[in-house]
């Protein structure tokens, strides 16, 4: 079964439309990554410096290994100036039979 990651950018005050360029960019590479099945990128309709990315991957190691790539290759410290604090990262279970 796949595994879904809910993912919140909470961008600094007038900043979501520059990670949503930032982001164009990257999730080319992320859709591209191992295990990666699919990724949508949502602003927050009241706020829009919150970004929200829905994720599915095949495994949650999948996932993991591709947050350690991304931290390996400086992309959280290139976001820092942009962010207004942690990113929110959310592993969810399915429950089908509900």
């Amino acid at each position: 079964m796949s595994q879904t990651v809910h993912v919140v950018f909470p961008c600094k005050e007038g900043q979501g439309a520059t990670l949503l360029e930032t982001l164009k960019t990257a999730l080319v590479d992320t859709r591209a990554f191992d295990g990666c099945e699919s990724i949508e990128m949502f602003t927050d309709a009241d706020n829009p410096d919150n970004l929200i990315l829905w994720e599915q991957f095949e495994t949650r190691a999948h996932h993991e290994a591709y947050f350690a790539w991304r931290i390996e290759t400086g992309l959280p410290d290139m976001l820092a100036p942009i962010l207004a604090g942690d990113l929110q990262i959310t592993y969810l279970n399915d429950h089908p039979d509900v």
